[in-house]
């Protein structure tokens, strides 16, 4: 290792300099970089990437300042299997959550990290998350020895000299501890992507009070080492949030704008790979509304001055699943990748461009797979691949489901101009859904905020490819879509909930509703035409908000009368909104009965009120 003293001239902070010292001589890295988030070090990474044969440059006029990475095929998503919450008190982890004790894990860590960045380079992160400056913002320090994370934390979070010089002035951080667990020997080439066996794979968030902190170790992939995602945005978040009196959630964040003018602020929550990013950016085919985006995935929301609650997006890019974003679906998001991007696990086409499945357009003659293999288009579907040159044979995964691209959310065509504002943007309604086959109604309001709570609460959503699991299509809870992502017991995070529902102003609580656009017939197609259309729900919600929505009083909320919802222009027959508006009874006395059977892990924990809501909606289902 070079003298690490020259290296850290920048960092004037005695403790963080201390730390990054400690660190470095324990993973003895042959360099040390302290990262100033420049587009010069963006560019010098990224082309020392290519030069080595780890990345590829795409064509610069198809796409500008862009890149596609592939990964190792054991590296590709989320590990929840791998991922710890540590506190001295298991019982403050909770049953959804992994624990282990933070002493044991950090023996096991420390001993990982023994020379893990032998051969390569220590990047030292100072980063933002939220805007420079902001009070909602919080402060972090990545320590990495991949290029791939720093160039990636560039574009997700206000990254560099910024974020370093208030931790120089004694501002507070989060140390977030990486490596990718792969060291170098004197000699020994490197592969392209460096990661660590599955078994040696952790992602430990730590948090205890005044011990939070973020522990990963042989994960090169998103959330898994891109700490200012899940681990900080959410895990540490959560339990911050829970201390300081405030909200972390799974959440993304749209203006929505009426004719006559009227701007609504709404957030949702929808498990990964559910349509989060679509809606975000929706463009809707109802004539005079209009959706902007503030954020994509995470909202962080206080209450402000006003009594409101306020929410702000803590990232700086979206980190968006590729398949299935398209011109339909999308074409916000692709207009947003179209520069300054990085594409992780898709098609590499002959022309230097990018391709996925469901992207819209024929697949290419020919190009290079997620895997690095050769793959043409099918003879006899020309939006999918094939691995035979002939064009004949199954169809294959060109890129892989949960393959991604990485893009400054300042390039996105409908970015609100408030999305940064550093106060927050209040908050007039939050959606819960998931995807839900059948029972679950199209839309559903709750009758108050501990109904809302409760709805959160229950949600459940078929397994996606965003996560390693062996339950991929299977319904599983995920109250908040905050299943993998709360950093404490999940009945405390609903009491928490509970108890800010107080703090908000009695004339200012957002309404709360319930969504799903992934009904089925019986033929298993879907019944809602969702994407763009589902602007014609929130005009319903808005029209709520104001409390001039067609409504009727049902046993499981409030919902909209079969003329409620404006289907002018739409393909949905009155018929069949009826069907998606339509209570199955029989269907939510099942549907309560999982509710409360996925409480009992919870024990006595689960608040009394969320209780009394399903008692309450049990007995309205029996009469």
């Amino acid at each position: 290792m070079s003298c690490c003293c020259k290296a850290l001239e920048k960092i004037t902070n005695p403790e963080l300099k201390a730390w990054v010292k400690e660190f470095a001589e324990h993973t003895t890295p042959e360099h040390i970089v302290v990262c100033d988030g420049s587009q010069e070090e963006f560019d010098r990474l990224a082309e020392g990437e290519v030069a080595r044969g780890s990345w590829v440059k795409l064509d610069p006029v198809k796409r500008p300042g862009c890149y596609l990475v592939r990964s190792h095929e054991s590296d590709v998503a989320r590990v929840e299997k791998r991922t710890y919450i540590c506190c001295k008190d298991k019982n403050n982890a909770g049953p959804t959550n992994n624990w282990m004790d933070p002493t044991e894990m950090r023996k096991i860590m420390w001993d990982l990290y023994a020379g893990c960045m032998k051969g390569r380079t220590l990047y030292v992160i100072p980063f933002s998350m939220g805007p420079i400056g902001s009070p909602l913002s919080k402060l972090g320090v990545e320590l990495t020895d991949s290029p791939y994370v720093v160039c990636n934390m560039r574009i997700m979070t206000r990254m560099g000299d910024a974020a370093l010089d208030l931790i120089n002035k004694g501002a507070e951080y989060i140390k977030c501890y990486h490596s990718v667990g792969a060291p170098l020997e004197p000699g020994q080439k490197d592969v392209a992507w460096p990661c660590a066996p599955m078994e040696k794979k952790y992602i430990t968030q730590f948090t205890d009070p005044g011990e939070e902190a973020i522990w990963s170790f042989g994960s090169g992939y998103g959330g898994n080492a891109l700490l200012g995602k899940k681990c900080f945005a959410l895990r540490i978040a959560s339990v911050l949030a829970r201390k300081e009196g405030w909200m972390a959630e799974h959440m993304l964040i749209l203006k929505l704008t009426n004719p006559e003018g009227k701007s609504y602020y709404v957030t949702a929550a929808f498990p990964s790979a559910c349509g989060k990013t679509n809606l975000a950016m929706m463009l809707p085919t109802l004539p005079g509304w209009k959706v902007e985006t503030c954020g994509d995935d995470i909202a962080w929301m206080h209450v402000g001055k006003d009594g409101a609650l306020h929410a702000i997006n803590p990232e700086n890019g979206f980190f968006g699943v590729a398949p299935g974003t398209s011109k339909i679906s999308n074409p916000n998001a692709l207009h947003a990748c179209e520069k300054n991007t990085i594409f992780t696990n898709v098609v590499l086409t002959d022309d230097g461009d990018v391709w996925w499945e469901d992207m819209g357009v024929p697949a290419p003659a020919h190009g290079i797979d997620w895997k690095g293999n050769d793959c043409y288009a099918s003879k006899d579907n020309p939006k999918k691949m094939v691995a035979s040159p002939d064009g004949t044979g199954e169809p294959i995964k060109a890129a892989h489901p949960n393959s991604r691209f990485t893009a400054p959310a300042v390039q996105c065509p409908v970015i609100a101009k408030e999305w940064e504002d550093p106060e927050g943007v209040p908050v007039s309604a939050i959606l819960f859904g998931g995807r839900r086959p059948s029972t679950i109604p199209l839309v559903n309001m709750a009758k108050d905020w501990a109904h809302g709570v409760y709805m959160g609460s229950a949600a459940g959503s078929e397994v996606t490819a965003a996560v390693i699991s062996d339950q991929i299509g299977q319904v599983r809870r995920d109250p908040m879509a905050m299943l993998p992502f709360c950093g404490y017991n999940m009945a405390d995070y609903f009491g928490h909930w509970l108890e800010m529902g107080k703090k908000i102003a009695a004339d200012k609580l957002p309404k709360i509703f319930f969504v799903n656009w992934f009904r089925k017939d019986a033929d298993g197609h879907f019944m809602w035409p969702g994407f763009g259309d589902n602007s014609r729900v929130l005009k319903w919600a808005c029209e709520a908000i104001e409390g001039k929505a067609k409504t009727k009083d049902t046993p499981i909320g409030i919902m909209p009368t079969d003329d409620a919802i404006d289907l002018t222009g739409c393909e949905t027959t009155p018929e069949t909104l009826h069907e998606l508006l339509t209570v199955d009874i029989e269907g939510w006395k099942k549907e309560v009965a999982g509710v409360k059977e996925s409480w009992e892990k919870f024990g006595d924990r689960i608040p009394a009120e969320l209780r009394a809501k399903l008692d309450e909606i049990t007995a309205a289902l029996n009469k």
